[in-house]
C-alpha cells in the first residue's frame, strides 16, 4: 500500500507522497510513488499513483509515448496537449491499453486489476487542475467544494485535512498539513513509509523549484512530528474529564436523558430478553 494527497488551491497546488511497498511482512520496498513532467513555461504536471506496482510502472512508461486521436490535428500527447483535460485523458489511455495487455494474465492469476492516479498541474492558458484516475482510466476533477484527493491508506490522514484545507489555506499551511496528514499516516499504518516526496507548485509559474525529498533526518518532519503529538495531547488534556453527575455544578453533564433514545438495557436473568 501507499499514502498520496494532493490539494489544487487559489495559491497554487501540493503534492505528497510516501514510497513503501510491501508483498508481506518480511518484503517491503522503496519505489517513488510521484513522477514530475515540466516543460519551463508551458506546462507543469504531477501524476501519483497506487495500487499495483507493476501496473504503476507500466502506465507511467506508457504514458510518456501514449497519444490519443484528435481527428484531422496531430495526435495529443502530455507534452501537447493544450489542456489538463487532454492530458488525463492520454493518462487514462495508458491505464487502459496496460490493462488491455496484461488484464487477463492478471484475471487468470486471481489478481485484481487494481491501479489509483492523481494528476494534476497547469498548462499554459489555462487554470490548475486535479484529477483522481480509476483504474478503469476514468476520472473525476477536484472543485472548489472537494480541493484534494487522497489514494492509498486514506482514512488516517484524512481528519485534518477536511478541518484545515479550504481553497484559500496558503500553499506553506497546505503543505505543513499535507505533512501531518502524512505523519498521521505514518504513525497509524505499517504499508506507509519514508522517504516522501514533496512538490509545492505556485499558480501560474509553470515550473516548480520546491521538490524534496523527506526522510527521517529531516529537520523540517522531524520538528512536524514531534510537535504534532505534543500539542495533540496538549489539547487532549485540556478537554474536560466526562461528568457523571448531572447536578446543577456540572457544566457539561455526560449523565444525560436522550429525547428520543434510551441506554443500553442491561440483562439480569434468563427470562429477560433483549426487546
Amino acid at each position: 500500500m501507499t499514502y498520496c494527497v494532493a490539494a489544487r488551491l487559489n495559491a497554487g497546488m501540493v503534492f505528497l507522497s510516501d514510497s513503501r511497498t510491501n508483498a508481506g511482512l518480511d518484503h517491503i520496498s522503496t519505489f517513488r510513488k510521484m513522477m514530475v513532467y515540466e516543460n519551463p513555461g508551458d506546462r507543469f504536471m504531477v501524476l501519483l499513483s497506487a495500487g499495483n506496482l507493476s501496473i504503476s510502472q507500466s502506465v507511467r512508461e506508457i504514458l510518456q509515448v501514449e497519444k490519443v486521436d484528435n481527428g484531422d490535428g496531430p495526435p495529443i500527447t502530455i507534452w501537447n496537449a493544450r489542456s489538463m483535460f487532454d492530458a488525463v485523458r492520454v493518462l487514462g489511455a495508458a491505464i487502459r491499453r496496460v490493462r488491455e495487455q496484461d488484464g487477463p494474465a492478471f484475471e487468470a492469476a486471481g489478481i485484481d486489476f487494481n491501479a489509483h492516479m492523481i494528476f494534476g498541474g497547469q498548462i499554459a492558458g489555462e487554470a490548475m487542475r486535479l484529477f483522481m484516475v480509476y483504474s478503469a482510466g476514468n476520472f473525476i476533477e477536484a472543485t472548489r467544494e472537494t480541493c484534494y484527493f487522497q489514494i492509498g491508506e486514506s482514512k488516517y490522514g484524512k481528519p485534518i485535512l477536511d478541518r484545515v484545507l479550504t481553497p484559500l489555506t496558503p500553499l506553506d499551511e497546505a503543505a505543513k498539513c499535507a505533512l501531518v496528514s502524512m505523519d498521521s499516516s505514518l504513525k497509524s499504518n505499517l504499508s506507509v513509509g519514508l522517504p516522501l516526496d514533496l512538490v509545492v507548485y505556485q499558480e501560474g509559474r509553470l515550473h516548480s523549484e520546491q521538490i524534496v525529498c523527506i526522510d527521517e533526518h529531516n529537520p523540517y518532519f522531524r520538528m512536524i512530528r514531534g510537535t504534532w503529538g505534543q500539542r495533540l495531547r496538549e489539547v487532549f488534556e485540556g478537554i474536560d474529564a466526562p461528568q457523571w453527575d448531572a447536578g446543577a455544578a456540572a457544566l457539561h453533564p455526560l449523565l444525560t436523558e436522550s429525547p428520543r433514545y434510551e441506554a443500553t438495557r442491561k440483562i439480569h436473568n434468563l427470562s429477560e430478553k433483549v426487546v
